[in-house]
C-alpha cells in the first residue's frame, strides 16, 4: 500500500464571475492548472448579499459537467429546456451539459451566509455532444457516514468502511468519480482507501489539517501522488476537507470560456452553433 502525498500545490484567488459573483477559483484560474479530469474549481463564500445577489445570469456550455454543492444558503437553477431546481444546504447538482445548456443560478436570499463549490469535469470525445442531463441530489440523499472522530458526506463513488460499502447518490458518471466532504475532529486521523487509476486532490476549508505529517494549505487544490491510501490527521483544531478524483482522460483540451472541446475547430463550431442559436439543438 502506498499513501497518497502533496504532489502540487494551486492556491485558490480572488475571482468574479456571473454578474459580479465574488468567488475563490484554484483549478482553472489559468488553463494549464487542471487535474485530468478536473477543468475548474470555484468557491463562494460570503455573508454580503453584494457578493452574490446578482448571481449568474443565462448562460452556455457545451463538452463537460458541472457540480455544484451547497454548505450553506439556497440557489434556484433553472435552463432553456424549462427544467428547474431549488439547492439548498448540503445539496448537489450534478449537470452533465454534454452538446449544450443554457441556464441561469439564482441566490434564492437576500441576507445571510452563501457558501458552496462550483467543479467543472471534463467529459471524453465520444460523450461531449451527448444530450444534456442531470442528476439533483436533495441533502438528506447524500450518504453519510459516522465514525468516531470523523463524519463523511459520499457524493460520488464507493467506499467500504470496516467490512460495509457505501455508494454515493450520482451515479452513472463515465469519469466515475469520488467525491466526499470529510469533517474530522481535533486531535484524529482517518484512512481512505483510494484507487491508484484515480487523480485527485483535497482543498481544505476549515480548521487545519495534515496529509500524514504535511501540512495542507487552506484555500488551495492540492494535488495528490501517485498511491493507493490516503491518510489525513488534525492536531488541537477540527478540519473540513473535499476530497475529490477519479479516472483522467488523457485527452487534448481546448477551451474557451464555457466550451470545453478537443480541437480548435470543434471550439469555433461550438461558437458558431451558439450565435446561430443551435447550440443545444440535438442532431440525428
Amino acid at each position: 500500500m502506498i499513501n497518497r502525498g502533496i504532489k502540487r500545490v494551486i492556491p485558490a484567488i480572488d475571482s468574479q464571475d456571473g454578474a459580479g459573483v465574488k468567488l475563490k477559483r484554484s483549478l482553472g484560474h489559468r488553463q494549464n492548472l487542471r487535474i485530468d479530469p478536473f477543468l475548474m474549481l470555484d468557491m463562494f463564500s460570503s455573508d454580503n448579499p453584494d457578493d452574490y445577489i446578482a448571481g449568474f445570469p443565462p448562460h452556455p456550455h457545451r463538452g463537460f459537467e458541472t457540480v455544484t454543492y451547497m454548505l450553506n444558503g439556497k440557489m434556484l437553477h433553472r435552463d432553456h429546456m424549462g427544467n428547474e431546481g431549488l439547492l439548498s444546504s448540503g445539496g448537489v447538482q450534478w449537470m452533465t451539459a454534454g452538446r449544450g445548456v443554457i441556464h441561469e443560478e439564482r441566490p434564492q436570499q437576500e441576507s445571510g451566509l452563501m457558501r458552496g463549490f462550483q467543479l467543472w469535469v471534463n467529459l471524453p470525445a465520444a460523450d461531449k455532444m451527448k444530450p444534456a442531463a442531470y442528476q439533483n441530489i436533495e441533502p438528506e440523499e447524500v450518504v453519510e457516514i459516522d465514525e468516531p472522530s470523523v463524519k463523511m458526506r459520499l457524493v460520488a463513488g464507493r467506499i467500504v468502511r470496516d467490512g460495509q460499502e457505501y455508494q454515493g447518490p450520482v451515479q452513472g458518471i463515465v469519469t466515475e468519480p469520488v467525491f466526499i466532504d470529510i469533517l474530522l475532529e481535533p486531535n484524529s486521523s482517518v484512512e481512505i482507501p483510494l484507487s491508484r487509476e484515480l487523480q485527485g486532490f483535497v482543498y481544505l476549508f476549515e480548521g487545519q489539517a495534515k496529509m500524514q505529517d504535511d501540512a495542507i494549505p487552506t484555500e488551495s487544490a492540492v494535488e495528490l501522488s501517485e498511491g493507493d491510501n490516503l491518510i489525513l490527521k488534525t492536531d488541537n483544531q477540527s478540519a473540513r476537507i473535499l476530497l475529490i478524483a477519479a479516472k483522467p482522460l488523457n485527452e487534448p483540451v481546448v477551451q474557451y470560456g464555457p466550451f470545453v472541446m478537443n480541437t480548435a475547430e470543434e471550439i469555433e463550431q461550438a461558437l458558431s452553433d451558439y450565435r446561430q442559436g443551435v447550440l443545444t439543438e440535438v442532431r440525428a
